[in-house]
């Protein structure tokens, strides 16, 4: 599907082949004037509620507040705003002269068309409790809440909800067109692989150096490392860390490797006969070498993790975890043998007549996971712990876990996906014995009232004390089982300058980069 460029656009792009024949040709994406990028993940709607990270990255979609490289909320599309001594009424003040990709001028009635279409979906945004969302004047929006509700800030700044054209919705909400504020606007949209996007001429803040740039799905690590290498694609995410030493020495190439919100995690059935034990679950999770998965395997040193959160997440990282086992902790061997499981004549642990078998699942969109879900197996089986490797498609996580059919998933959780991880906090552990992404069949009430509880908190030594107290617990009874901090490695072609990582995978900042010139 091609979309149509405007009018302006189209004539501001004509060039002249030849003035003798009459022969007109249109500005289009070429090599030379298209910056390329690669990476792991599809889309296929343009609807933000389902596929706005892509939108987001590639900076077609703006929203009400942004997110900072330290996740502090910063003016948007709002330049500022104010939240009432009750914690109930947030106006937001938009920013004057914001036009959409199709000339329209944004004021406060568009961005209530967007909250309201963006409030009927699956999202935060539908969470929140909000009575009214309304319009003040032309440039001021207030929305009124029925609690106090700290997230509101964070959950407006996710993707999700991007505020686009009027004009850009069906009558029932249904997204027609990606009309919204960014610094590129959409060229071509060819799902599930292919956007392609053009510099926005009219954008209201710092404007693009380059013309167009394209996002091309690749699922397999070893094609995108090909693309590297070629020079077919300038910017790679998501490199396969064992290529980084082969890359390393392509004078063409720089590579980074930066820290983000995102932990790799063991998501575990805590209701499964095996593991219904807090003991079980603990046994497993020092069964695993997480220093050698880390240098061996991910080549990030000092990226290993007992617990959820990174120390860029202060108020939800226990300073007090050791990574080490005190000297009086059970090993995974005694922990094992105090429920009654016992190594019979193959090595393998078993109780009841029944044999310590597992099926870890996890996903090839995030090469890495394949490669450590088979150390871990390796590292359970010498303690005895069957465990079947099954490589499969990210949707079977969620499935499995409302189907009761997983066991134990392999997955890389995004704990910054909402700048607050509070919103990614209660998804997984809130209520109803986890999420989708995170606790499955683990009940625990003290951790339901903790996280339900910071909503409403705006003291930030109380709101650090509860977090504090919810990580502990999560440590402690591990329903998931940290296994190392994720680094992301991305390859840039020394074509482009001012290439910059944002830790939260919100965007791309294409409109801060160059092309170098011959």
């Amino acid at each position: 599907m091609m979309v149509m460029p405007s009018l302006k656009r189209i004539i501001s792009c004509v060039l002249v082949a030849s003035t003798l024949s009459g022969v007109v040709a249109f500005a289009q994406p070429t090599q030379s004037n298209t910056l390329s990028i690669s990476a792991a993940f599809e889309f296929t709607s343009l609807d933000p509620s389902k596929n706005g990270f892509v939108f987001s990255r590639m900076q077609i979609l703006e929203t009400l507040l942004d997110v900072d490289a330290d996740g502090l909320l910063i003016p948007a599309l709002a330049d500022r705003w104010e939240v009432s001594q009750d914690a109930k009424t947030w106006t937001f003040h938009l920013r004057e002269g914001v036009h959409f990709h199709d000339g329209a001028l944004m004021d406060a009635d568009a961005v209530v068309n967007s909250l309201f279409f963006a409030q009927a979906k699956h999202g935060a945004l539908s969470n929140a409790p909000i009575d009214s969302i309304k319009a003040l004047d032309k440039n001021t929006v207030v929305i009124q809440l029925s609690r106090p509700y700290t997230l509101l800030g964070a959950v407006l700044a996710n993707y999700a909800n991007g505020i686009f054209s009027p004009a850009a919705y069906g009558i029932d909400g249904e997204v027609l067109a990606l009309s919204a504020t960014g610094p590129y606007q959409l060229y071509q949209f060819a799902p599930p692989h292919k956007l392609v996007v053009e510099k926005f001429d009219d954008y209201w803040g710092k404007k693009a150096s380059i013309p167009y740039a394209s996002y091309l799905t690749g699922h397999r690590a070893e094609s995108r490392v090909l693309q590297a290498r070629s020079g077919q694609v300038d910017i790679v995410f998501g490199v396969d860390p064992a290529s980084l030493p082969s890359l390393k020495r392509l004078p063409s190439l720089d590579l980074y490797s930066n820290a983000i919100p995102r932990t790799i995690v063991l998501k575990v059935n805590s209701g499964h006969p095996f593991l219904k034990e807090i003991s079980a679950r603990q046994a497993l999770s020092l069964a695993i070498n997480r220093k050698g998965i880390a240098n061996g395997i991910l080549r990030t040193p000092n990226s290993e993790a007992e617990q959820l959160m990174p120390a860029s997440l202060s108020n939800w990282h226990l300073d007090g975890v050791s990574m080490r086992r005190g000297a009086q902790e059970a090993s995974a061997e005694d922990l094992l043998a105090s429920l009654g499981w016992e190594k019979n004549a193959k090595g393998q642990l078993e109780r009841d007549g029944k044999v310590f078998e597992l099926t870890l699942i996890t996903y090839a969109d995030r090469p890495e996971l394949t490669t450590v879900a088979t150390a871990i197996q390796a590292q359970w089986q010498a303690i005895g712990v069957t465990t079947k490797v099954e490589v499969t498609n990210s949707s079977a996580i969620p499935m499995g876990h409302q189907d009761g059919s997983l066991e134990v998933a392999l997955i890389a959780r995004n704990y910054g996906f909402i700048a607050d991880p509070l919103g990614v906090m209660l998804s997984d552990f809130g209520s109803n014995g986890g999420g989708d992404w995170g606790a499955m069949n683990w009940n625990n009430s003290e951790i339901s009232q903790l996280l339900m509880s910071l909503e409403s908190v705006s003291d930030p030594k109380e709101y650090k004390n509860i977090a504090q107290r919810s990580a502990q617990l999560i440590y402690d009874e591990r329903p998931v089982i940290p296994v190392t901090f994720y680094v992301q490695q991305t390859s840039v072609n020394k074509r482009v300058k001012g290439f910059r990582f944002d830790p939260f995978e919100r965007s791309f900042l294409l409109n801060e980069m160059e092309f170098v010139k011959p």
